[in-house]
């Protein structure tokens, strides 16, 4: 039986209600397990993963994005996240039995259905991109929902893959794709330095000439009371997160500052622990001693790899 996984982002994550009723969509549809989610106050945004066969995992996204549209107005949305749509982003991996082809048309598939049936724009990206210029998430989302409503159906670079050539007035638009694992990694610094935490994360995006398959952007949370290194490892191979932990510590020492704590939102695989395993000189033959040894090396809270390594996830579901 092919598995793939979903991990749609959704811009809302303080209203529990909202994201309960998220969720409960995606519960109702048998041959898809809803493996976590986790809502971040300060991104104002939760993010989802489901895994199951492909059919079932297209029609929970569907019904999760018609959810999240009845019930998210970006006009009202403030967070610290990048976001275009009530639904932002919906992107497929290939986990076994199916490629990245496959994939790509679930995203066609998706793409097509959103736009034509919730009348809300939709731009394919990364794999699944009809150009190279919308393989790139952020630029297909720059200027977030504000300059895509003033741009969308007047500027031709911004005609959208599916639906109709005007925002949705609340949802806004979506982006559907297919891609690789992508790690969402956080480092918190033990400062309350913004424009600190803004040039590390300068220092270390690939765009910038960092370090590749980075995505980094610096934030502050006023609820923690220290600042941010919020990234998306787009290609852990590239860089890992222990790699990525490394640099940050190196470049926050420079500055006198030391970091508080990491953590992976959503799921990772345990090629990626076993990874950083390797590159921090912890190698065990025990899958459980590695992760203890990563989970602590990288200071990562609230990391279950029970919960979280999408092996033991998939297996327990």
């Amino acid at each position: 039986m092919p598995v793939v996984e979903c991990v749609p982002n959704f811009s809302e994550g303080r209203r529990k209600d909202v994201i309960e009723q998220i969720a409960a969509a995606a519960r109702d549809i048998p041959g898809v397990g809803l493996l976590g989610y986790e809502a971040d106050a300060d991104h104002n945004r939760s993010v989802f993963t489901l895994a199951g066969e492909p059919q079932h995992v297209m029609e929970a996204a569907f019904r999760m994005c018609r959810t999240a549209a009845g019930m998210i107005d970006l006009n009202q949305h403030q967070g610290e996240h990048p976001r275009m749509g009530a639904t932002d982003v919906i992107p497929f991996i290939p986990i076994s039995g199916l490629n990245m082809q496959d994939c790509a048309k679930m995203a066609e598939q998706l793409g097509e259905r959103i736009g034509s049936e919730l009348k809300i724009p939709v731009f394919l990206y990364g794999e699944a991109a009809r150009s190279e210029s919308r393989r790139n998430l952020a630029d297909v989302r720059k200027g977030e929902f504000e300059a895509l409503r003033q741009e969308i159906g007047r500027e031709p670079s911004r005609k959208p893959d599916f639906g109709p050539e005007r925002i949705h007035p609340t949802a806004g638009a979506t982006a559907v794709g297919a891609r690789f694992f992508l790690i969402a990694y956080n480092v918190n610094l033990q400062s309350t330095d913004l424009k600190l935490a803004k040039r590390i994360a300068k220092a270390i995006r690939e765009k910038d000439g960092g370090m590749p398959g980075v995505k980094a952007m610096g934030f502050e949370l006023k609820a923690e009371n220290c600042v941010q290194i919020s990234m998306n490892l787009v290609d852990y191979r590239r860089t890992s997160p222990a790699q990525a932990f490394q640099r940050i510590t190196e470049l926050a020492h420079e500055a006198g500052v030391e970091v508080r704590n990491s953590e992976v939102v959503g799921l990772l695989p345990q090629d990626a622990m076993d990874l950083c395993a390797k590159q921090l000189q912890g190698g065990s033959e025990d899958a459980n001693t590695r992760n203890s040894f990563v989970i602590g090396q990288l200071k990562l809270t609230d990391f279950d790899p029970a919960e979280q390594v999408i092996e033991n996830k998939l297996s327990n579901a």
